[in-house]
């Protein structure tokens, strides 16, 4: 869930870290992107590595496109050795997807079926056609155990998106609009809308576990805070890190804290999530969701590590003149108004960096006479 940096998002893969300014570095000035601006047309693929190919989705929303990887694969048969594709992300589920599937089906995949679908976390733009993908060619699903569930409970209604008990927790943290709330329970279909079913089985993926793909190893990597249990693949014959939304170029993932898990530490989740790809080598190709694909990791981990610890510092300031709710930090964090939609988003991101500060001992908390959580930065950390 991320939000670009230089216009409206409306999806909860792009939804909430409008703050994301021209951090030191120069932003994506300092990175490197081997393709320049080149980018695959609708239903095409284009070549990033050697059996790795390209392919984009469109979005239904201002982050319109989502992009997905096809890697060369084979497997044994009685008969001999089957070739085919493991694809990498799935796009959300509407006939505009589906129609773009059909297309790369028959074109950059010359006819050769999918062997694996792999999904790196349960958000709509990832998980949703991997239903009709695992279907059509009764191929296995590949993703960890904790997005799996996730998926698998907001696609029957439970979801962090809307319904009654996300009212009630943006309500504690002074989201109090008559009409937003209503709006807010009213919005209980939105995952079920894009991802409306999830393959029976799977098989699990863990930290440091591998996948073998067309006879080389991808290494698991797993990452928290933006979803429950993400997984990056990193392959080191290649030097290549599908990234998912955990490293993206150019927009800032979105961090947030949810109902279901009301205490969460979310930010500092992410911010420790990060360091794990210090140890990749500094001229890994890497390839994110949303963007192009780069060079120049350690440098983009920098850039968002420093951004957090840049908006962290704002709110700490500013909850020292007063107790101040998640929904009063938006002003702070974010940078320009927000819609309906990136306010559903954007509360969650305000509620990470408090909970940061809170349980690091940097601010207090407390529950006012309206029953909304504020928080009081400390002179001097407990």
């Amino acid at each position: 869930m991320t939000l670009t940096t230089s216009s409206t998002a409306n999806t909860p893969q792009a939804a909430a870290n409008s703050s994301a300014q021209a951090l030191p570095l120069l932003g994506e000035k300092a990175l490197q992107f081997p393709l320049a601006e080149a980018l695959p047309p609708l239903g095409q693929a284009l070549n990033v590595a050697p059996g790795i190919g390209w392919i984009r989705m469109p979005l239904p929303f201002a982050l319109d496109h989502i992009n997905l990887w096809l890697l060369e694969d084979e497997e044994s048969t009685p008969t001999g050795v089957r070739k085919g594709w493991t694809v990498v992300d799935c796009g959300v589920t509407n006939s505009n997807t589906q129609e773009a599937w059909e297309q790369v089906l028959a074109g950059p995949m010359k006819g050769l079926p999918i062997l694996k679908v792999v999904v790196t976390h349960m958000h709509p733009d990832h998980m949703g056609m991997a239903h009709w993908l695992c279907a059509k060619f009764k191929a296995p699903l590949y993703m960890s155990a904790t997005e799996y569930h996730t998926a698998l409970l907001a696609s029957s209604g439970t979801s962090n998106f809307g319904g009654v008990s996300t009212q009630a927790f943006f309500a504690a943290h002074g989201w109090n609009n008559p009409d937003d709330q209503a709006q807010i329970k009213s919005r209980v279909s939105y995952y079920a809308n894009m991802v409306p079913s999830v393959p029976s089985t799977y098989h699990r993926l863990m930290e440091g576990s591998r996948i073998e793909i067309g006879g080389r190893s991808w290494q698991c990597i797993s990452g928290f805070g933006h979803s429950p249990e993400h997984m990056a693949l990193y392959c080191k014959s290649a030097k290549v890190l599908i990234s998912g939304d955990m490293v993206l170029p150019k927009i800032s993932t979105n961090v947030s804290v949810y109902a279901q898990e009301p205490e969460a530490n979310s930010l500092a989740l992410f911010m420790n999530s990060l360091k794990k790809f210090d140890v990749l080598p500094s001229d890994t190709l890497v390839l994110p969701s949303h963007g192009r694909p780069f060079q120049g990791l350690h440098t983009r981990t920098a850039q968002l590590l420093q951004h957090h610890e840049e908006r962290l510092s704002e709110v700490l300031v500013a909850c020292a003149e007063k107790p101040s709710s998640a929904h009063d930090m938006l002003k702070v964090i974010f940078k320009r108004p927000l819609d309906f939609h990136q306010t559903t988003f954007a509360i969650g991101e305000s509620v990470a960096h408090l909970h940061l500060l809170w349980l690091d001992g940097k601010m207090v908390r407390t529950k006012d006479e309206h029953g909304v959580w504020r928080f009081k930065s400390l002179a001097s950390p407990a």
